[in-house]
């Protein structure tokens, strides 16, 4: 199929375009595979972060990614007449009347567009619906796109698995790189290469991922130096209602705790929920078959109610019309912040079995792509030095996330505007980086990299040019040849220029565990992601530059000081 089979009109005259922290533009639409671009006589220098407005000729050119598109909305006014022709005795509609189109987009943006004309309004709206709604991996746009000045190939590939190992190796002997998934064929969604222990052979691997959903056997997410201990991760066991053992997943668990007494097994699902998930085939580990390990059960939100939550909060900060207290009874109807600190608590949870009590820990939901993910990869922030570096947190979210098999392309199909909202959407990865904001603002000296740098993930999680967060696992990756066909978002970002504006100017290295606080004063509204196109920009960006001269003139005394 050719995407300009789509395009019912592919450009309009005198159309007014509003975008949000920008005047309103009037000038030619023009609708292509892949983008919307408008481009008009300039009324004044226009910038925006991520956006869209560019100077170039003379003209102001606003372009908008279709994919950004989360739902449209149109309206017409004066819907024309029927006129008879008495001669021939046709009946022709009058091209009288206007309309708007709203487009509402993943990254929270509103965009409204002024069409002169019923027809070319419908039509427009027909092909942005169509062409924002495309389920075919190899026809989006970063199998397009090609940046001026970068080849294909750069950045790809980032063989975080194998580094973090090489590390790990140099402090223990416990665990090798195993390549049992050759071909993807003992799990569908894990990387070619995990680490696990070193005392399990592969057979006991494919006998133990039998046991387990989808394949998604123990395997290692995070080695803590400081007391030796382990976290990992899995899927549910397959325990079914005939309480159903397997004798090659209990000694690769039995392995992990070589030399200590306990672990625990941190289930992201209620006891509730997890003897439901038995009576269909699942469940969760029994004491019988696991002596050593204590289940703790920490529940978790996923799925519709996670997807519900978040749309209640977009709808909430865009309602401007509501008095304080209406805000605040909305906001915490949407739960959204109810979500942030179940997640951090139960990131506490495994921070201190392992760094308090010297345990080591599993971690698993249902499927183990979702909420699992979710706890281990913020564990590792809590716990590691290093996953706070920029360089080290654009590992973990390779490792965890990418590797690990989170469903990009199920989970971020929409964001909080669409009303189509399948069960297989859920807004976890947007959770994740909220709950890292959260910290970074807990602690503003201890992150490396910056609120905008989490704000850039956020949007290109949803829609990007890049091909880093296409498909749902490493599998389907190399099937559609993601990484030979389409640039890398870390190349981008890693740029010199680019990754000058996302650092933290107050960032010092902290060897220490950081514990976030989960009280309620503790935690507040990511604004900076949430109200971002709501309010101007002016006093953040002074206070932002402000905040980097002071941290400079800081660093300059430092020098003086030490070299005095």
């Amino acid at each position: 199929m050719e995407l300009s089979e789509l395009i019912q009109t592919s450009k309009v005259e005198k159309v007014c375009v509003s975008c949000p922290l920008m005047p309103p533009l009037t000038g030619t639409l023009c609708v292509s595979s892949h983008h919307l671009l408008l481009s008009a006589p300039p009324m004044r220098e226009v910038g925006q972060e991520g956006g869209a407005a560019v100077q170039e000729g003379g003209f102001s050119e606003i372009w908008l990614l279709h994919r950004v598109v989360d739902a449209v909305e149109k309206s017409v006014q004066n819907m024309g007449r029927y006129q008879r022709r008495e001669s021939s005795g046709q009946e022709s509609e009058s091209r009288s009347g206007s309309g708007t189109v709203t487009l509402r987009c993943k990254d929270l943006r509103v965009v409204q567009l002024e069409i002169p004309g019923m027809e070319e309004t419908l039509n427009v709206a027909r092909s942005v619906q169509a062409l924002s709604s495309l389920d075919a991996i190899t026809v989006s746009y970063p199998f397009f796109f090609r940046p001026l000045g970068r080849k294909l190939g750069e950045g790809w590939p980032r063989d975080t698995t194998e580094n973090f190992y090489h590390k790990i190796a140099d402090e223990t002997d416990a665990w090798r790189l195993t390549q049992v998934n050759t071909d993807f064929g003992v799990c569908p969604s894990y990387p070619l290469k995990v680490i696990v222990p070193r005392s399990c052979p592969d057979d006991t691997l494919r006998g133990a991922a039998t046991f387990r959903h989808g394949g998604r056997f123990p395997v290692l997410s995070y080695y803590h130096r400081s007391n030796k201990t382990a976290l990992l991760r899995s899927a549910q066991p397959l325990v079914g209602s005939t309480r159903r053992r397997c004798e090659q997943d209990e000694a690769m668990l039995e392995a992990v705790l070589t030399g200590r007494s306990c672990g625990y097994i941190i289930d992201t699902r209620s006891a509730q929920e997890a003897k439901q998930s038995q009576s269909l085939g699942g469940g969760t580990e029994s004491e019988a078959g696991y002596v050593k390990w204590r289940v703790l059960h920490r529940r978790l939100e996923r799925g519709r109610a996670l997807q519900d939550s978040l749309s209640r909060l977009v709808g909430a900060c865009h309602e401007t019309t509501l008095g304080m207290s209406r805000w605040l009874n909305r906001l915490q109807a949407a739960r959204w912040m109810s979500h942030v600190m179940e997640a951090l608590t139960s990131v506490g949870l495994t921070a201190q079995c392992m760094e308090r009590e010297g345990a080591c820990v599993l971690v698993h939901g249902e499927q183990g792509t979702d909420n699992t993910l979710l706890v281990t990869s913020l564990s590792q922030l809590v716990l590691s030095p290093d996953c706070r570096t920029l360089a080290g947190f654009q590992d973990l979210i390779e490792r965890e996330w990418l590797q690990g098999g989170h469903p990009f392309l199920l989970r971020c199909a929409h964001s909080a505007w669409s009303r189509d909202r399948p069960r297989h959407e859920a807004p976890l990865f947007l959770l994740f980086l909220d709950c890292c904001w959260q910290i970074g603002h807990q602690f503003p000296r201890s992150l490396e990299f910056n609120e905008r740098f989490l704000c850039r993930l956020a949007a290109h999680a949803y829609s990007s040019e890049y091909g880093t967060f296409l498909c749902n696992n490493e599998r389907e990756r190399c099937l559609y040849e993601v990484r030979e066909m389409t640039h890398s978002l870390w190349d981008f970002l890693n740029d010199p220029t680019e990754c000058q504006q996302l650092l933290n100017p107050l960032y010092e290295p902290n060897p220490l565990v950081i514990w976030p606080s989960v009280e309620p004063q503790s935690l507040q509204l990511w604004e900076g992601f949430f109200l971002r196109y709501l309010r101007p920009p002016e006093h953040t960006e002074l206070a932002w530059e402000r905040m980097v001269e002071l941290a400079g003139r800081v660093n300059l005394s430092d020098s003086q000081t030490h070299q005095s």
